[in-house]
């Protein structure tokens, strides 16, 4: 079963990268636009405080570019800083657990992005486009 699933590792990153972006752009449009809606993010962008706000702006921009691949080191470094400081600042004084404190979600985010980071775009992004990259497909004997 791995030799099966190891040959579409490129294809499984790549969806890995391009779901998470668009998960986490969607944060970015709840809190920006109301959408899709929640009982938290009531009132819109108006009513935000400022972190908050500026927590929307780094969600969907960079989830986006995430999705699209392109920047994708950079963004996803950025993303993943933002969970961090969003675990740290919102979660952890509410205990020492993720499952306790509810920021498990963060924290997957977080490394989830680190990973990104670290990998770059790979196969479907703009990144590998535009420095005319051929993906790499991994065999094994």
């Amino acid at each position: 079963m791995a030799e099966l699933i190891g040959r579409f590792s490129a294809q499984t990153f790549a969806l890995l990268r391009i779901v998470a972006g668009l998960m986490f752009a969607m944060h970015g449009t709840q809190k920006l636009f109301g959408f899709p809606p929640s009982e938290m993010m009531k009132g819109g962008a108006g009513s935000l405080p400022p972190l908050v706000l500026a927590a929307g702006v780094i969600e969907l921009v960079c989830g986006v570019l995430i999705a699209l691949g392109f920047f994708t080191g950079i963004a996803a470094f950025i993303a993943c800083g933002e969970m961090a400081v969003a675990y740290f600042k919102a979660h952890a004084p509410h205990g020492f657990w993720p499952l306790q404190n509810q920021g498990e979600l963060a924290v997957l985010y977080c490394f989830v992005f680190l990973f990104i980071a670290a990998h770059g775009g790979g196969i479907w992004s703009i990144d590998n486009i535009i420095r005319g990259r051929r993906p790499e497909v991994v065999t094994t004997a």
